[in-house]
């Protein structure tokens, strides 16, 4: 099952201890499993990405398989170009990818967003 995890407020060190982790089991020669992940700073900067319109497109185009922007526009019933700039900006953050025909398609089983709550001091 491919994953990619989305991981909002999560600070660098965190993510730190992770790769530190898996590159000390490459190291010492024990198999890790790829990991694919891409982060947030704040839920503003997650909101700016994942839109509304942009998780619609994400469950129509992984319905539906690999479709052009053109025909994903109009399974949607938008408008060629906004559908254009969503498949752009969903690319650059690894959610879609395009194959050699050029068509657009999601390659993730499963979209895992996770947002660490802060606990209050006691």
């Amino acid at each position: 099952m491919s994953v990619l995890e989305v991981t909002v407020g999560v600070p660098v060190e965190k993510k730190m201890e992770h790769f530190s982790a898996a590159l000390q089991a490459a190291m010492e020669g024990r198999a890790t499993a790829p990991h694919f992940g891409v982060g947030f700073a704040n839920m503003a900067q997650f909101g700016d990405v994942f839109t509304p319109k942009r998780w619609e497109l994400v469950e129509a185009l992984k319905a539906s398989g690999p479709l052009s922007i053109y025909a994903l526009a109009k399974r949607l019933g938008r408008h060629y170009r906004n559908v254009h700039k969503d498949v752009g900006a969903l690319m650059e953050w690894m959610v879609i990818e395009k194959d050699a025909d050029g068509h657009v398609f999601v390659p993730w089983d499963e979209i895992d967003v996770r947002l660490p709550l802060k606990r209050n001091a006691a």
